[in-house]
C-alpha cells in the first residue's frame, strides 16, 4: 500500500509546482524583489506606454541603473541588494494605461513622476505595493476613477499631486491614514459629494481641492485656514469661503429683526458720539498744555518732527491674517520715541508730507520677518502713500555711522532697485522706510501657490524677472556704490503686478546694522561656499547666490533652508549638476514652462549660465555685466519668437 502512495504523492506535488508556476506567469502582479526584476517591471511600463519607443533607454544593458530618469539606490552591500529607487518621466509623450505588475512590482520605489504625459485609465491597484514612496507626481494626465484602495497604504508618502486629471468619486476619508502627508494636490479632476467632515492630516500644509464642480457642502474644520483658493470653482462652503446656508451663523443673520437692526445702528451712533467726546477732549487739553509751556500748537502733518517732552509709544497696527500667512511673525511691539527724534528723509521730501507718528499710526501688514528684522507694509490715511518699514532687529552702530551708511544707500536710485526714502534712529528703535513696490516676492510666487499657479509664470516672465534683478545687482556692483548686496535671494526680489519685472530689495542691510550675524550654513541655500563673515561679501559671491536665484527660477524647486523651518529644500547647484551629467538636463525644469515650444535653446543656455554662476571658485564666475548682457540677448531672442508667433506683435523687450 505504501509503495502504491508514493506515487499519488509525488504526482500531487508535480501538480503544485505547476499551478504556482501558471500563477508567476498568469499574474504579473507578483513582487519583485531584486533589480532583475525591476528591470523587467520597467521594461514592461515602457512596452504599455512608449509605443514610439521615445525613451532612450539601452535595453542591452543588463541593468536599468543608467537608464534616462531612472534612480538606483546604492551599490549592493552587506547583502542588501540595489534596487529602483526613483523613476522620473515627466512630458515624455508616454500614452496608455499602466498595467499590472510594473509600477506595483518596483517594491523600493521611493519616488514617482509621470506628470505631463498622457496617461489614461486607472491608478494602478497595486501602487499599495511601494510601501517606500514619498512622492507621487501624476498631475495633467488622463487618470480616470477612483482613487485605489492600495493607495491608502502608503503611509510613508509625503507629497502627492493627482491634479488635472479625470479621477472621479469622493474625497475618501482614508486619506487620513496618510499621517506623514505634507502636499495633496487634487485640484482640476471629477472628484464629487462632500469632503469628510473627519478629514485630518497633522501635516499637512498645501491642500487644494479647486475645480471640482461636483465638490459641495462645508470645508472641514481642519481645512479652514487653508486659502479660498484651495476651493475654488466648486460648491463648497464654510471656512474660508461664505458660510454655509444652513449654518448657525446663517440663521441668526436671518432672525434678525427690524428692531435689531435699529438697535445696532443706535449702539453704534453712541459709541461713536463717545469716541469724539474723547478725542475733543484730549484735543483740548493738548493746546491747554502746549500754551501753558510758551509753545505754538501743531497744525500740519508736513513737519519731519512731533517733538514731546517724554518719551511715547506707538503702536504699529497690523493685519493678524497676513502675518500668520506670510511670516509666521509675533505681533509688533510697542515702537518707543524718544525725546527730539525724528524722521529723516533722504533726498527730496515726499508728495504728501507725513511725519513719524503718521507713519507708526498708518495700517499695517507683515510682509516678511528675516534675520535683520521684519519688514511691514503701512498704508497712511487715505491710502497714500503706500511704503515698506523695516524695523531692524539689532544695530550696533553710532547715529553717525548710522546716518553715513544709510545716506550712501539712498543714493542709489535704479529701476530696479527698491528706493530708500528715510529712516529713524534712537536708542531704542531703528526704522528704514522704502517704497513699497510690486506684488509680492518671488519666494513666496514659486513656493507658495500650486503648479496652476506657476504655469501662469511662463519663461518668458521668469527670464525678464531674471534680467530685471541682473541689472539691480550689476548696478549695486558698478554704476551705483560699487558694493555688494550681500543677501541676494528669492524672497528679497519683488515681482511686479505684471510679473514681468522685479525689483530687488535689502540690500546692504547687514552693512547697516553693523551686527555680528551668525556664520551662514556653507554650500547650501544661497550662500556661496567662501562666505564667512555676513558683514563682508564680495561680489562674486553676490553672483554665485544670483546663480541659485536662476537655477530656481528654472525648476520651481527652493534651495536648502530657503523656505520655513520644516519645508523641504535641495542643494540646487549640486543637484542640478547631477542631472545635468546624468544627461537628463529636461527633468531641472519646472513643470510648468518644461514643454513650452520654441524657447528650449534659451532655457538651456539660461540654465548654463545658472550653473557658471554657481561654480565652487570664485574666479571662474562671470561678473554680474556679463551676467546681465547675456540675460539680455535670451530675452531678446525669446521675445523675437513670441514677437514671431503673436498676431499683434505687441510684446516688448524690457524688462
Amino acid at each position: 500500500m505504501a509503495r502504491q502512495r508514493r506515487p499519488v504523492g509525488g504526482a500531487r506535488v508535480a501538480v503544485l509546482f505547476v499551478v504556482v508556476a501558471l500563477l508567476a506567469a498568469a499574474l504579473p502582479g507578483l513582487v519583485a524583489q531584486d533589480l532583475a526584476g525591476d528591470r523587467l517591471a520597467l521594461l514592461a511600463l515602457r512596452d504599455a506606454l512608449d509605443r514610439g519607443r521615445l525613451l532612450p533607454w539601452n535595453t542591452a544593458d543588463p541593468t536599468p541603473c543608467k537608464w534616462r530618469g531612472v534612480l538606483c539606490s546604492n551599490q549592493t552591500g552587506q547583502g542588501v541588494p540595489q534596487r529602483v529607487v526613483e523613476l522620473r518621466l515627466p512630458g515624455k509623450r508616454l500614452i496608455g494605461t499602466i498595467p499590472l505588475g510594473t509600477v506595483g512590482n518596483l517594491t523600493a520605489l521611493q519616488a514617482l513622476s509621470l506628470r505631463h504625459n498622457g496617461i489614461t485609465g486607472g491608478i494602478p491597484a497595486d501602487i499599495g505595493n511601494c510601501d517606500q514612496l514619498t512622492v507621487v507626481n501624476l498631475t495633467r494626465n488622463q487618470f480616470a476613477g477612483a482613487v485605489p484602495e492600495g493607495f491608502f497604504s502608503l503611509a510613508v508618502l509625503r507629497n502627492v499631486d493627482l491634479s488635472r486629471n479625470r479621477l472621479a468619486g469622493g474625497v475618501s476619508q482614508e486619506f487620513n491614514r496618510l499621517k506623514q502627508l505634507d502636499t495633496l494636490f487634487l485640484d482640476n479632476n471629477d472628484f464629487a459629494g462632500a469632503l469628510p467632515p473627519g478629514f485630518y492630516l497633522p501635516s499637512l500644509s498645501r491642500f487644494n481641492v479647486s475645480f471640482n464642480a461636483q465638490l459641495t457642502g462645508p470645508v472641514p474644520a481642519s481645512l479652514a485656514g487653508m486659502p479660498a483658493s484651495a476651493f475654488q470653482g466648486t460648491a463648497l462652503c464654510g471656512g474660508p469661503l461664505l458660510a454655509c446656508p444652513n449654518s448657525p451663523g446663517g440663521e441668526k443673520k436671518k432672525r434678525l429683526s427690524r428692531w435689531a437692526i435699529v438697535g445696532i445702528i443706535a449702539g453704534a451712533a453712541l459709541v461713536l458720539l463717545l469716541i469724539v467726546g474723547l478725542v475733543a477732549c484730549l484735543r483740548r487739553r493738548q493746546v491747554a498744555s502746549a500754551a501753558s509751556a510758551g509753545r505754538p500748537t501743531e497744525t500740519a502733518a508736513a513737519a519731519n518732527v512731533r517733538e514731546t517732552t517724554t518719551p511715547i509709544t506707538v503702536t504699529l497696527a497690523r493685519t493678524d491674517r497676513d502675518a500668520v500667512k506670510q511670516s509666521h511673525a509675533p505681533p509688533l511691539a510697542p515702537v518707543m520715541i524718544s525725546e527730539g527724534k525724528k524722521l529723516v528723509f533722504l533726498g527730496s521730501a515726499p508728495d504728501r508730507p507725513y511725519d513719524l507718528e503718521t507713519l507708526l499710526r498708518a495700517s499695517a501688514e507683515v510682509l516678511g520677518k528675516g534675520q535683520h528684522g521684519t519688514t511691514y507694509r503701512a498704508t497712511l490715511d487715505g491710502g497714500e502713500p503706500v511704503l515698506a518699514v523695516k524695523r531692524l532687529r539689532e544695530v550696533h552702530l553710532s547715529e553717525n555711522e548710522f546716518r553715513h551708511r544709510a545716506t550712501a544707500l539712498g543714493a542709489l536710485h535704479h529701476g530696479n532697485l527698491t528706493r530708500l526714502r528715510a529712516y529713524f534712529y534712537s536708542k531704542e528703535e531703528k526704522l528704514l522706510v522704502y517704497d513699497f513696490v510690486g506684488a509680492g516676492s518671488l519666494s513666496a510666487l514659486l513656493h507658495d501657490g500650486s503648479l496652476e499657479g506657476r504655469a501662469r509664470l511662463d519663461f518668458t516672465a521668469r527670464a525678464r524677472i531674471a534680467l530685471a534683478a541682473a541689472r539691480g545687482v550689476a548696478f549695486i556692483h558698478q554704476g551705483g556704490a560699487k558694493s555688494s548686496h550681500g543677501n541676494l535671494k528669492s524672497s528679497n526680489i519683488v515681482v511686479t503686478a505684471t510679473r514681468d519685472g522685479a525689483y530687488v530689495s535689502d540690500y546692504g542691510i547687514a552693512q547697516v546694522t553693523g551686527a555680528a550675524a551668525p556664520p551662514p550654513r556653507r554650500g547650501a541655500g544661497y550662500h556661496a561656499p567662501e562666505v564667512t563673515d555676513a558683514r563682508s561679501v564680495p561680489q562674486s559671491a553676490d553672483v554665485y547666490s544670483f546663480g541659485v536665484v536662476v537655477l530656481e527660477l528654472l525648476s520651481g524647486r527652493a534651495p536648502q533652508h530657503a523656505l520655513p523651518e520644516g519645508a523641504d529644500g535641495v542643494d540646487l547647484p549640486r543637484w542640478v549638476r547631477s542631472v545635468v551629467q546624468e544627461e537628463w538636463t529636461s527633468e531641472v525644469f519646472d513643470a510648468a514652462i518644461a514643454n513650452e515650444p520654441r524657447v528650449e535653446g534659451e532655457m538651456m543656455r539660461l540654465l548654463q549660465l545658472g550653473i557658471e554662476c554657481t561654480e565652487q571658485r570664485p574666479d571662474r564666475r562671470p561678473t554680474m555685466a556679463e551676467v546681465e548682457a547675456r540675460i539680455e540677448r535670451i530675452v531678446e531672442d525669446t521675445c523675437r519668437k513670441d514677437d514671431f508667433s503673436s498676431t499683434d506683435g505687441s510684446r516688448s523687450v524690457s524688462a
